[in-house]
């Protein structure tokens, strides 16, 4: 074709040093190739045959998830694609589909050898092609990987501020109301001309509920008698909405007797308005102490996100504790591990030894290992996560074994290949087990795996002075 010759070649960026000689042969030793729109290019398990450099239209190479298309390469015009000096995958692992009508010039495998020995300049920008196309493939896989799991942690932990977050606003609407009624109260006291001394009886009796009986556990039984209890010496005495004021101070532990003591000085013309503010106190302490525990289980969600995303410390290697980044990666997990009913216990053993790494990196491989044994037991009850750690020779071995329903024998080879998964494509990218695999040997360490139904067991080694 006309318009396929070395100056065209010669605008590619990758082949614009090639002297056009090399470039000529390039073209001599192809053949152009059309493909109409929907055509394919290659289909997987299917030997790599050709280099393609694309001249026209586009071509999407893509891999099958359950059924679904997921695309990790578009080539259009001046793309090269294909076999490449010194590769190893001589096999396709997806689809290579023309997005429209497409031509292509081809270079047959078998003249690779020939192109290496004879043709230094051309050889050299194909390698460049090669190294640039892994780095930008590993870039991509690990930026996916981890915006999956960004959305994973995202919205578990929107889950697990929610919950605190709506308990304080809730509690702080609350405590508006009782320390308006508790104005009220006041004033009303106030015009009762109470002994100064039984007032300081009075303000001893709720300091001393607030130091002991706040939130002390109680059985729904103890509570059930101790209410109607209540309820029978307040309606004695005709005190107004016994029921509600029973159950509140039934919630704090306080008895007939007590209630006989604290009111045994008091006018009976002034109980029913003291125990009224008494009431309306202890709600509001109460309240407040909700507001203080909601706002400690945020500051500690939020020390957990700053501990696992390492934010504002350097991504080099440092020695960090794996117990620490795995217990802030449960905690990020929380949400998915309770609503799926799993029982997580953990096994380290005493004066482990810091490992030097990248705290971060660790990080994803936790969150990805302890989600898919997650995903493993979504339908198992009772679903069990055991973590264990513990220290042979120069490593620091992590385990991670579950009593899900296993891996079959005919796909454990397989997990760790990129874009292999059997989740779902909304739920798996298939790219978490490779990551972890290149992580862990990024350290100079290694993964192996164990599964049989009930029982599957990933263990991981880490040097501890890698």
């Amino acid at each position: 074709m006309k318009g396929i010759n070395a100056n065209w070649l010669q605008t590619i960026d990758a082949l614009k040093a090639v002297p056009v000689e090399q470039l000529e042969w390039f073209i001599e030793n192809s053949q152009i190739r059309a493909l109409e729109a929907d055509a394919l290019l290659f289909k997987p398990n299917t030997p790599v045959d050709a280099t393609y450099i694309v001249y026209s239209g586009k071509v999407s190479m893509y891999v099958l998830q359950n059924s679904e298309a997921r695309e990790f390469a578009l080539a259009g015009p001046g793309a090269i694609n294909g076999y490449l000096p010194f590769s190893r995958g001589k096999i396709n692992f997806g689809y290579g589909r023309a997005m429209e009508n497409t031509l292509l010039l081809s270079f047959p495998i078998e003249k690779i050898n020939e192109m290496i020995c004879t043709h230094l300049e051309l050889t050299e920008a194909m390698v460049h092609v090669m190294t640039s196309r892994v780095r930008e493939f590993t870039t991509r896989q690990q930026q996916d990987e981890k915006m999956m799991a960004l959305g994973k942690l995202s919205a578990g932990l929107a889950h697990e501020l929610n919950n605190p977050a709506a308990a304080m606003l809730r509690n702080a609407r609350t405590m508006g109301k009782y320390l308006t009624a508790a104005r009220d109260d006041f004033r009303d006291i106030m015009n009762l001309n109470i002994d100064p001394e039984v007032i300081d009886k009075v303000s001893e009796f709720m300091n001393k509920l607030m130091s002991e009986r706040l939130n002390l556990p109680i059985s729904l039984k103890a509570h059930t008698l101790l209410e109607d209890e209540l309820i029978t010496w307040l309606s004695a005495r005709h005190i107004r909405s016994a029921g509600p004021l029973a159950e509140t101070l039934a919630d704090f532990r306080i008895s007939g007797n007590d209630l006989a003591g604290l009111t045994i000085d008091l006018p009976e013309v002034s109980v029913e308005k003291i125990l009224h503010w008494a009431m309306n106190h202890l709600l509001t302490e109460s309240k407040l102490s909700d507001i203080v525990y909601a706002s400690q289980r945020i500051v500690e969600l939020v020390g957990s996100v700053k501990i696992y995303t390492h934010m504002d410390q350097s991504q080099d290697k440092q020695y960090t504790d794996i117990r620490e980044g795995i217990r802030n990666t449960l905690t990020m997990l929380r949400h998915k591990i309770v609503q799926n009913q799993i029982s997580v216990s953990e096994e380290f053993e005493p004066g482990l030894p810091p490992v030097n790494a990248m705290p971060g990196e660790l990080n994803q491989v936790w969150t990805n290992l302890i989600d898919n044994s997650i995903d493993a037991l979504a339908d198992i009850r009772p679903g069990n996560l055991k973590i264990s750690s513990y220290q042979e020779a120069d490593h620091v071995i992590i385990c991670f074994s579950d009593n899900g329903k296993g891996i079959s024998p005919d796909i454990v080879n397989d997990i760790f290949e990129p874009f292999f998964t059997t989740k779902d494509i909304k739920n798996g990218s298939g790219l978490g087990l490779d990551v972890v695999k290149r992580i862990i040997r990024l350290h100079g360490g290694s993964i192996h795996v164990e599964s049989v139904p009930g029982n599957t067991l990933f263990k991981v080694r880490i040097p501890i002075n890698g």
